[in-house]
């Protein structure tokens, strides 16, 4: 009869230990492949929280009347659309400022009607924080163009820029400047803006 051959107590052993190395080795891919998920879930979390910010802003200055208040302190500018029709809260027109607050370097959407910075508790406003950790906020302006740079801690630096947006006209009463509301009433029902 044939000697039947089996396994040793030693080759059992080194198999054993050959299939822990293995299985040590799989457990660290596996915990390297859960980690750059986590931070590539991380980073595109933050790209499209920096895409809503930007086209948030893009419409609010596309859709103004091109009367935009800009105010630049250090490294961050603070915008103010005086009149648009990019309402985030359903109103016809409104007013949004962008503004970069000193606490966590948060990039802020004010939106309101009638208000001024820093308002009052009574003022009906809704306040969005959009962007934090803000290193640059910058808008620059010439005649037709809105330029926007915007830079996170996180992030790329961004910069865009809007173009077609008019100084909106402006009448002379009683020696004083102001805007023709109902004509920008009227223009904005006909659909030109």
């Amino acid at each position: 009869m044939g000697q039947k051959r089996a396994f040793t107590l030693i080759e059992v052993l080194i198999s054993i230990a050959l299939l822990g190395f293995i299985i040590a080795v799989l457990y660290k891919s596996l915990d390297m492949v859960r980690y750059s998920n986590q931070h590539l879930l991380s980073y595109l979390q933050e790209s499209s929280t920096q895409i809503r910010a930007i086209n948030t802003l893009y419409l609010d200055i596309l859709k103004s009347d091109g009367n935009l208040t800009i105010q630049t302190e250090d490294e961050f500018s603070r915008l103010c659309v005086n009149s648009t029709q990019n309402s985030l809260y359903n109103l016809a027109f409104a007013k949004v400022c962008w503004v970069v607050a000193k606490e966590g370097n948060r990039l802020l959407r004010v939106e309101g009607n009638g208000y001024t910075l820093p308002s009052s508790f009574d003022e009906p406003i809704e306040v969005d924080s959009i962007l934090v950790n803000m290193t640059k906020f910058e808008v620059l302006r010439s005649l037709e163009s809105v330029l926007i740079v915007l830079d996170t801690q996180k992030s790329e630096p961004v910069s865009f820029l809007v173009q077609g947006i008019k100084q909106p006209p402006k009448l002379i009463q009683n020696g004083k400047k102001r805007i023709d509301t109902k004509k920008m009433t009227k223009d904005a029902n006909d659909g030109l803006f």
